[in-house]
């Protein structure tokens, strides 16, 4: 299971520019374009500067698509180039070898997320309230979008597939989940949306922690991140058991 492991933090860190500069680069891009464009036109959320309440998001928001598209692209990958055999021959169980894929995606996850924090405040002032929130949204919002790579990764048989995901799901869910905005200003059917979006408790609470204000219930989203953990691994570990779309 740790050779697993690193395999797959070795795959990412070999081509660190493409994984971990890559995404700090578009994230600052962001960050750019609404400071410059309406940051002076907006006016504070919740008594919080614009740029300050936008940059936990972006931050969130590397974190969850890069973790999913670790999983996602090294499970796929393995398959097109034929050798998935490679990890389903080692004699690791299911949860093994499901936990291996999951920690490797969350761990490029996490490493972006720090850059991206790290870049960030050359740009605004970052202050943490929470760390503990910060924390618990980290690593549950990795591990959930990891775990839906993982899936992705078993469904998916071609590049075109795997970007439906991407394009139909992980994206509209992450910019529909507040992470440019307060819900508040949303309309109330809009507002009930991201209380059912995962994507919206991760970037709330995470925010939380930095600006010490939030959107939802705290309590209810920390509830909400550990049931969909609980059956994202329920779903990773049928899926690998069953050798759907692994095993010829």
């Amino acid at each position: 299971m740790k050779t697993l492991y690193l395999r797959e933090i070795n795959r990412f860190s070999k081509v660190y520019v493409q994984t971990i500069f890559v995404p700090v680069i578009t994230t600052l891009i962001f960050l750019a374009i609404f400071t410059l464009a309406i940051g002076a036109l907006r006016s504070d959320i919740n008594g919080i500067p614009f740029i300050q309440f936008l940059a936990p998001g972006l931050i969130m928001m590397a974190i969850l698509q890069n973790s999913f598209a670790n999983t996602s692209s090294s499970i796929m990958g393995a398959k097109m180039q034929g050798n998935i055999i490679d990890t389903l021959m080692p004699p690791l169980t299911p949860g093994e070898t499901i936990f291996a894929y999951i920690i490797g995606g969350a761990t490029r996850g996490i490493a972006v997320g720090i850059a991206v924090t790290f870049a960030m405040f050359f740009f605004t002032h970052i202050e943490i309230k929470n760390i503990y929130l910060i924390l618990f949204h980290t690593l549950s919002a990795s591990s959930m979008m990891a775990s839906i790579g993982f899936i992705g990764g078993i469904w998916a048989e071609k590049n075109e597939q795997n970007a439906v995901i991407t394009g139909f799901i992980v994206t509209p869910l992450t910019f529909l989940s507040g992470t440019f905005y307060s819900i508040d200003k949303l309309p109330e059917l809009l507002q009930l949306f991201a209380l059912f979006n995962p994507f919206f408790y991760s970037i709330d609470g995470f925010r939380a922690g930095f600006i010490g204000i939030s959107d939802g219930p705290i309590s209810q989203g920390i509830i909400v991140m550990c049931l969909i953990n609980i059956l994202l691994w329920v779903c990773c570990h049928f899926l690998y058991s069953s050798g759907y779309k692994l095993k010829a």
